[in-house]
């Protein structure tokens, strides 16, 4: 038998036109006994129901396990950085009462704060993507697939933005959106360079040492304000370098406000510093190089060297899971069939990594000293230039991590930059947008996932199978799902 709606249904002994076309050619209506698609539309069908039935399923499935695959994601991320950081807690020694006095928080306070941040964390991109994909079905049963096709995810994803509140109506996440904000811009770049209009117009962006010399400049402001402003840094980050800077809050503040004109108040604090580790030094008042500050009665050489083995050992807990939890979660399969190939490319990560942020760190106080040395003097301009080469050091990396590793510091750069900017009276405080975060991540997203809909070449693949795996891939009723 031909297929219901083909226009003819072919018995035993005739042929017939169904009735979609009997009607429209005014013929007579065959019976509706051996009329197939006549049944389906003059008689209740339970067949054609449960296929209506069927396909809101499938809606209402995909809307279901984007939400669940979101929050695995959110509290997977959050709960995995959140357990490193409580066994690190937990290596130290309790709390003494005058540290309690001082506002810090018990290692039971500690986790019962990161498991509510986990659940935060993995309600938010639930969210995200159960409202994503909930606007997105909306639209197109409303307005058409095909018709929606060109602008529904821009809709749906800047919709689904302000699902960040979740993590908490008064916690800002200016350094997250502003990220994002670099991410969409990047893929907008790569669809305008792809474009004939403004193929011209972003063909600098193809530059093959863009990401180092973005590196060089996110490193600037982010180590100078290591050193001289650290209120402008998000409070993790600033607990990141200060653990991974290597020296103590005395020697920063006696930098600071050498490079500043002010006067030596601390003397005192970092001699007593280098004599807890076995270090009897006098410190001059007039110094104008603070070679001595930093590192004591070592020579500058010697101290990198010392500094750099330091470093590396710091940064080996920072890169083990990053390469672990992948090879566990993401590579699983593989990992049963070739364990020694995968471990052995985690492992080699992981080294290559450990020796970038230790050569990073190394490198900037190398850099400073130098300049301090020529020069002869300390001031701001000195410690930004030379807290610019240290970003050279990104070469180290791969070459796919290496847009990732400055596109994150570039928006720390932003943030910081900004917030000096306000506090030194050369920008306004605006008070109106209080949630701009919120907006920031909102506008971005709308980008990305347009770009998910619509260009989705232009997505690395590891980045694409993860939103598929996420999202769903859509219905076949959309001119993308009828392309997979």
């Amino acid at each position: 038998m031909s297929p219901a709606c083909d226009g003819v249904v072919e018995t035993s002994s005739t042929a017939t036109s169904c009735s979609c076309r009997c009607e429209e050619e005014d013929v007579v209506k065959p019976d509706e006994q051996n009329c197939l698609h006549c049944k389906i539309i003059d008689q209740p069908s339970y067949f054609s129901d449960f296929i209506r039935s069927d396909k809101e399923f499938e809606k209402l499935w995909r809307i279901l396990l984007s939400s669940a695959k979101g929050f695995s994601i959110g509290a997977g991320l959050k709960g995995g950085l959140s357990i490193f950081s409580i066994l690190a807690r937990l290596k130290k020694t309790k709390l003494s009462p005058s540290q309690r006095k001082a506002g810090m928080v018990s290692n039971g306070e500690a986790i019962v704060k990161a498991v509510k941040e986990t659940l935060r964390y993995g309600l938010f991109l639930g969210a995200f993507a159960g409202t994503f994909a909930s606007v997105d079905e909306f639209i197109a049963a409303v307005g058409g697939h095909r018709r929606t096709a060109s602008w529904r995810a821009l809709v749906a994803g800047a919709i689904a933005g302000p699902t960040m509140l979740m993590t908490g109506p008064n916690t800002q996440h200016t350094s997250l959106a502003i990220y994002i904000l670099m991410r969409a811009a990047v893929l907008a770049s790569r669809c305008g360079i792809k474009s004939k209009r403004f193929g011209g117009i972003c063909k600098p962006l193809t530059w093959a040492h863009g990401d180092i010399f973005l590196m060089c400049l996110s490193s600037s402001q982010i180590l100078s304000a290591y050193i001289l402003k650290q209120d402008s840094l998000p409070h993790s980050y600033k607990s990141f370098l200060n653990t991974h800077g290597g020296k103590h809050a005395a020697i920063l503040q006696g930098i600071k406000e050498i490079a500043s004109g002010m006067p030596l108040t601390n003397l005192d604090g970092i001699e007593k510093h280098y004599k807890s580790m076995g270090v009897n030094i006098k410190l001059d008042p007039e110094m104008k190089v603070p070679c001595t500050i930093v590192h004591g009665n070592q020579s500058c050489q010697s101290h990198i060297l010392s500094f750099l083995r330091q470093a590396y050992a710091r940064a080996l807990p920072v890169y083990l899971p990053v390469y672990l939890f992948p090879a566990l979660i993401v590579h699983r399969q593989d990992l049963l069939k070739r364990p020694f190939t995968i471990l052995g490319k985690g492992l080699f990560g992981t080294a290559r990594s450990s020796l970038f942020l230790s050569v990073y760190c190394s490198s900037a106080w190398m850099w400073t000293c130098i300049l301090f040395r020529i020069f002869k003097t300390c001031n701001i301009p000195m410690v930004a230039m030379g807290t610019f080469p240290p970003g050279l050091a990104l070469a180290i990396e791969k070459k796919s991590r290496r847009i990732e590793i400055s596109l994150y510091c570039f928006a720390r750069a932003i943030e910081s930059f900004f917030t000096c900017m306000i506090d030194a009276g050369i920008l306004p405080k605006s008070k109106k947008f209080d949630r701009a975060d919120v907006v920031i991540f909102s506008l971005s997203t709308a980008i990305i996932m347009h770009c998910y809909a619509q260009e989705r070449e232009v997505f690395r693949s590891k980045y694409l199978n993860v939103l598929d795996w996420v999202f769903g891939v859509p219905t076949c009723e959309t001119p993308r799902g009828k392309q997979s």
